[in-house]
């Protein structure tokens, strides 16, 4: 059970991350541009923690899906305070 959380968390960053995106691309706010492309290093943790806990699970990928939380978290954040209105 705890394997299809994991896809259905990735698949609901990846649809977040397309949607905004394109909203981005449409409009042109460079917030819906952060948030995407903070959806995408969430969407990475995600596939990285699949790959991590159920495709090779004798390798330990922890600082890999934590730097890409980080990163997300930080694009995210960069974002909020850089093109806040």
């Amino acid at each position: 059970m705890a394997e299809v959380i994991y896809i259905l968390c990735f698949l609901s960053a990846l649809a977040a991350a397309i949607l905004l995106l394109r909203s981005y691309v449409k409009t042109r706010h460079r917030m819906l541009l952060w948030t995407g492309l903070g959806f995408v290093f969430l969407c990475g943790n995600n596939l990285l923690l699949i790959i991590d806990l159920m495709v090779v699970p004798g390798i330990s990928l922890v600082l890999v899906r934590h730097a890409a939380t980080l990163a997300g978290a930080t694009l995210l954040v960069f974002g909020l305070t850089w093109d806040s209105d």
